[in-house]
């Protein structure tokens, strides 16, 4: 043990009062080194003035304002479901008359959704219905734009050559107005901007 001087975790164990038959040899090499009986005293004396040092602690509320500041990463799953406890009441019959509520919606949601899909025919059969009045109305308003437009000639020239080619008028002349009335509306936009400024 002469050979060499003592480690941190063998002066740890002269301090902290070990015994055993490990200390011995430490306690023995201490008696004759003038260097690790000089540290030891050193370590002894700085053990003594730490343990007479005033003991703080922190204040009740130090844990609350630190862990305010800290952001707790929370699943969607614990956020939902803490959300969901929190709508549950916390009284007895409360818990009831909110679960019959809640039953009574599902079950309300229940039959309409059965009966929507027990009468599938009659929504398709009625939205055939809503398309085939939307397709004359907008027929007979692009026929009535034609003939305005045009005047008689023109819903001559349409009847004699047939449908797709009334199609095709009715068409041209909508998309014709809609960029007629979209300029125009461009054109009051920025007379509206220029009187602003």
């Amino acid at each position: 043990m002469d050979h060499r001087h003592l480690l941190p975790n063998e002066f740890d164990l002269l301090l902290d009062g070990d015994v055993g038959f490990g200390v011995v040899p430490l306690k023995a090499h201490v008696r004759k080194c003038a260097r690790c009986r000089s540290e030891l005293e050193a370590l002894q004396e700085l053990t003594t003035v730490l343990d007479e040092l005033p003991r703080f602690a922190p204040s009740p509320e130090f844990a609350n304002a630190v862990m305010q500041q800290v952001h707790v990463f929370r699943p969607w799953h614990v956020a939902l479901r803490d959300f969901l406890t929190g709508l549950v009441p916390r009284s007895a019959p409360a818990r009831v008359l909110a679960g019959a509520g809640a039953g009574g919606i599902l079950v309300f949601f229940g039959l309409v959704t059965a009966a929507v899909v027990l009468r599938l025919d009659l929504i398709i059969f009625s939205s055939s219905l809503l398309a085939d009045r939307v397709r004359t109305g907008a027929l007979q308003m692009g026929t009535d734009l034609v003939a305005t437009i045009g005047g008689q000639p023109a819903m001559e020239a349409i009847t004699v050559t047939g449908g797709p080619t009334a199609a095709i008028v009715v068409t041209v002349v909508a998309l014709g107005s809609a960029a007629v009335l979209a300029l125009g509306l461009m054109a009051v936009a920025a007379r509206r901007q220029r009187a602003v400024r």
